[in-house]
């Protein structure tokens, strides 16, 4: 099989390390190398986090190059934004429609970008959600991540079944049954 690239990118606090355990955990259950490679802007919350996951028969290196991501997986437009220079020219980006104001805007030195899903749609193939709501709507908006990643998970190469299974064997023990759940809405999610 063929390399897969996916970058997962968010802020601080969104849960995008648990996310990419997850994407690992999955992969290596399906027999695959897998490397995963997580930078962080700033540990605390609000800091730029990133995180590659490749997976496939023989992986060499675990950072993703530009233009090479098949999947962007972004929990924030900004962040969307700040890598789709990343993404394959038939890749998709999963946005989380969700702003949340990176320090030099809140302190008044930049603005926030304006339209920024419809012009990422200008270039490439994006499905934009709020996954806040919808993670609401489960039961936890802190389990937006895992209904993303039930959105992602239709553009990769494993069972339902199995990401449930990796799902319950990564997440915290007493939040297994509402993040299935955010997962299996993210999976059956229809766009409007």
């Amino acid at each position: 099989m063929q390399t897969k690239n996916i970058m997962i990118v968010g802020v601080g606090g969104q849960g995008t390390l648990l996310t990419s355990r997850i994407l690992g955990g999955i992969t290596v259950h399906a027999g695959f190398d897998v490397k995963l490679s997580e930078v962080h802007g700033m540990a605390q919350r609000g800091g730029s986090v990133v995180t590659f996951v490749r997976y496939g028969d023989v992986v060499r290196e675990p950072i993703v190059e530009e233009g090479q991501a098949d999947i962007l997986i972004a929990f924030e437009r900004l962040e969307a934004l700040r890598y789709a220079h990343f993404l394959k020219k038939d890749g998709v980006i999963i946005v989380n429609d969700q702003r949340i104001d990176p320090m030099p805007v809140v302190i008044g030195a930049a603005e926030y970008p304006d339209n920024i899903i419809e012009n990422l749609k200008k270039e490439h193939k994006v499905i934009s959600v709020d996954a806040l709501s919808e993670a609401k709507k489960v039961g936890n908006a802190r389990t937006f991540n895992t209904f993303i990643l039930g959105i992602a998970a239709k553009h990769m190469d494993f069972s339902k079944e199995d990401w449930l299974e990796v799902i319950e064997k990564t997440v915290p023990p007493k939040t297994i049954d509402i993040n299935k759940k955010a997962f299996e809405a993210g999976f059956s999610y229809q766009m409007a």
